[in-house]
């Protein structure tokens, strides 16, 4: 996981009992601030301590210095960044800046340190070969520069994570095409616990690098094992791989805009009982299984009272699938169908075809929901327009 996770409610509390959880800031507003002690102690000799910089929401929070270091030429300085109550993968690390002057008329410029990745791949928004630092934060280090040195002169800031790459393992930037280390992430500065609005992010650069790619088929999928069975079931490089998690809805809608030919959607029976009724969240903690529904469907599949009553008072989702295949009915098959519909309603006639497999807890293919959707062949072959 990257910066940020999900809020029951979406407005920085619990969801629980309503106590509010305590923000922090992404590794964009920790290398701004450390470059902006960095840039005075290149121009005046001293760092200052705390330091204040300013959010694009107008913010001017103020940062302690962890760490600086000074030679001829050149200063660096590091914030550790706080995330807050978020369960954030960069929470704890020391985000670090050193700064010299550029070539004359060669204005700012970026380099990737160590723990920092480098962009390898089309569909990010940054050039091939550019370091891993997204625009906000380059726009907010390019205006703390020009609020410290106004127009004295060229940069430039390389910012650096210690232990990066070694986080960068817990992130989908190796799927995007980040290699080398983490992403210097944020778009308002601020990490709003349990947003999970880098997991989203990275869901839609996902699709971005699939698109650049020319993929005309991708598959999105809740967890490992069932990204493992769509991609053998198609033999998908992992360039056309999403980690969409819970986020079906974010997943559907950005594809409505970004739209791929063919979708796969693969996930576990439980998850995909949630988006089989029209739910686009699948987290446990938002919405959570519900056994009744589930019992109706093996009901209008023909099943008996006594498999309808037992699935009602079953422990989990699971147990009832299993039941179902003892009892020759395809439920998973019917949770598949009743997906499928959810998605094809989600993308409102976007042109994607849509498949959707379920699988078990053992990454074993229970259910199919054969391709429908625009413009769909019946041969298989991707729909076009």
């Amino acid at each position: 996981m990257t910066e940020g996770s999900t809020d029951k409610n979406g407005d920085g509390t619990d969801g629980g009992d309503g106590t509010a959880l305590r923000r922090g800031w992404t590794t964009g507003t920790c290398a701004t601030a450390a470059t902006r002690a960095a840039v005075e102690a290149l121009l005046t000799g001293a760092f200052p301590d705390p330091v204040t910089v300013t959010l694009p929401g107008g913010q001017r929070p103020a940062f302690t210095l962890a760490w600086t270091d000074r030679g001829e030429g050149w200063a660096a300085a590091g914030v550790v960044k706080d995330a807050g109550d978020d369960p954030d993968v960069t929470h704890g690390a020391l985000i670090r800046a050193r700064v010299w002057r550029g070539e004359p008329g060669s204005g700012l410029s970026f380099r990737a340190g160590t723990g920092v990745g480098t962009v390898t791949r089309p569909g990010l928004p940054l050039p091939v070969g550019e370091p891993a630092i997204n625009p906000v934060p380059r726009a907010m280090i390019a205006r703390t520069i020009h609020e410290a040195a106004g127009n004295r002169g060229d940069f430039v800031v390389e910012i650096s994570i210690p232990n990066g790459e070694a986080l960068a393992r817990s992130t989908m930037n190796g799927r995007l095409g980040i290699v080398g280390g983490l992403s210097i992430l944020g778009t308002t500065g601020i990490v709003v616990p349990y947003s999970c609005s880098a997991w989203i992010a990275s869901i839609q650069r996902g699709v971005d690098v699939a698109r650049a790619a020319g993929l005309s088929h991708v598959a999105a999928s809740t967890g490992d094992l069932s990204e493992r069975a769509a991609a053998s079931r198609h033999g998908l490089d992992e360039v056309a791989l999403i980690d969409m998690g819970d986020f079906a809805g974010g997943t559907l809608k950005y594809l409505r805009r970004h739209p791929v030919p063919r979708l796969t959607l693969a996930g576990g029976f439980a998850k995909f009982s949630k988006l089989a009724q029209g739910l686009l969240d699948l987290h446990s903690k938002r919405n959570s299984v519900d056994l009744d529904w589930i019992a109706g469907q093996l009901a209008a599949l023909g099943a008996g009272e006594a498999l309808v009553a037992a699935a009602r008072t079953a422990n989990t989702a699971a147990q009832v699938q299993a039941m179902a295949e003892a009892a020759g009915l395809p439920l998973a098959d019917r949770i598949a169908a009743l997906a499928q519909d959810t998605a094809l309603n989600t993308l409102e006639g976007a042109p994607v075809a849509v498949e959707v497999i379920v699988t078990d807890r053992q990454g074993r293919v229970t259910g199919v929901a054969d391709w429908k959707g625009p413009h769909h062949s019946p041969t298989g072959n991707p729909p076009t327009g």
